[in-house]
């Protein structure tokens, strides 16, 4: 194909990628990228201050405005029938019938990035409507990112490059990477964590302690497996996203996690919330409050449930005391690294437990029989039977496979054996492709944690 007609087979088969899960929504994702387009172009031509900062607002009210009818109009309602209960009165408000579009939180932050970078003027605005369509529907990271920043993806979108050997090679070697941290790691986990999580009043001790650490890899290996693949994918098209995850189970600090943790988002986070409020240029119980909510806005993003607005708060505690204690120096020594990695391990592992419960009192009754070590561990581990039981046994074998290949791959020795031999490279391959074939769960139709958000 020309290459001047390739952007537009990557904008169809995106457009198709789409539809295939509901075609009517195609026109959401299309409303806000055509109001997003025309008002970055009036931006750019626009000299006064008040008129670029109405044009962005229009676009960002847009934005922002689909996004919580879609994601919070009934959490809204109900928060409000809640309180009505509370002070005598009635709940009066129904709930409104609303399927939560696939990869909305995603493509609306990608596309409120682009109209803020235009409106600082750090890039111009695109003059080709089909390719900044293609630069918000881009298929491989349209449903769970990375969220790109425009400066990067568009660039790249204006330029698209022919197939190379080299990066078909780099991109397989990635989707295979990921497709191993979902079928085989993520999936074989989240057998276990399903069990004690529907269950908690069932579950104590040791066993919640065990179904929490797995759904720590779970999410982890689920949503950095997704991330992988959609990397590889573009990757083979010659286009390089960015990273979204870098180890972060080996930090020390609950900083260095978030520095290393859905890195796209965290750092969307910096540059459109924190930085925008004052970030750490400002009074200290400023920078504090600035460092709060932007961790419960991080929490509010991944859905409309207390659950999630608790999951960010409680990083936005830790991490503002983690700061103050930086600069006032309440605690003026450093843990071993090893200890500051346990302890951080520890509070997100806690953290989680909010994620994953389905609801507020199933998370306090998880905390109150994590505590609880009066009950035998064997005999609830033997509530399982059968695939449930051996999905339990292999979890822990799992998990240190997965560090052991993380930890060492940034040893250099390791990297070089990997390149500069054949055949390590291709038994590398082979065993990854065993370990799929052999433990992968291939049977059942298993989605991805982050497509809900």
């Amino acid at each position: 194909m020309p290459k001047k007609y390739v952007w537009m087979m990557l904008l169809a088969a995106s457009l198709f990628f789409y539809m295939c899960w509901k075609w009517e929504y195609i026109f959401l994702l299309f409303f806000p990228a055509t109001i997003d387009f025309f008002v970055a172009r009036q931006i750019e031509k626009t000299t006064p201050q008040r008129r670029k900062k109405l044009l962005l607002c229009i676009s960002i009210v847009t934005n922002l405005g689909l996004l919580f009818y879609f994601k919070y109009f009934n959490f809204f309602l109900d928060s409000i029938n809640t309180t009505a209960v509370l002070f005598g009165g009635q709940a009066l408000l129904h709930s409104a019938k609303i399927l939560l579009p696939v990869g909305i939180s995603f493509y609306t932050f990608q596309s409120i990035s682009y109209t803020v970078e235009v409106y600082r003027g750090n890039m111009p605005a695109e003059k080709n409507f089909g390719r900044f369509a293609l630069f918000v529907s881009f298929f491989p990271q349209l449903v769970a990112g990375p969220i790109n920043r425009p400066q990067v993806l568009l660039p790249q979108v204006n330029n698209l490059k022919p197939l190379e050997a080299d990066n078909l090679i780099i991109g397989a070697r990635r989707i295979l990477w990921g497709l191993f941290k979902k079928v085989v790691v993520a999936d074989r986990l989240a057998f276990f964590v399903n069990l004690v999580y529907n269950n908690p009043e069932s579950y104590h001790g040791l066993s919640i302690l065990c179904a929490t650490i797995f759904f720590a890899f779970q999410i982890y290996c689920d949503f950095s497996g997704y991330s992988d693949i959609a990397i590889g994918v573009a990757k083979m098209m010659g286009i390089d996203l960015m990273r979204n995850f870098n180890k972060p189970y080996f930090s020390s600090s609950i900083r260095e996690f978030w520095s290393k943790w859905h890195i796209s988002l965290s750092t969307w986070f910096r540059d459109y919330l924190y930085i925008p409020l004052g970030g750490n240029k400002v009074g200290m119980s400023r920078w504090i409050f600035n460092l709060f909510i932007t961790f419960l806005v991080s929490g509010v993003w991944h859905g409309a449930s207390i659950n999630f607005i608790i999951w960010g708060a409680l990083h936005g505690l830790l991490i503002s005391l983690e700061s103050l204690n930086q600069r006032k120096k309440f605690f003026n020594f450093k843990l071993p690294l090893w200890m500051g990695t346990l302890w951080t391990f520890s509070a997100v592992c806690f953290a989680w437990i909010f994620f994953r419960a389905n609801n507020l009192h199933d998370s306090f009754t998880i905390i109150k029989n994590l505590f609880d070590y009066g009950h035998s561990f064997i005999a609830e581990v033997k509530q399982s039977t059968g695939t449930d039981l051996y999905n339990f046994a292999v979890g822990f074998p799992l998990i240190f496979l997965l560090l052991i290949f993380e930890g060492f791959w940034g040893n250099r020795k390791v990297q070089y054996y990997f390149y500069a031999y054949r055949s390590v490279r291709f038994l590398s391959y082979l065993t990854l492709i065993l370990l799929i074939a052999m433990f992968g769960v291939l049977v059942s139709q298993s989605s991805f944690i982050y497509f809900q958000f």
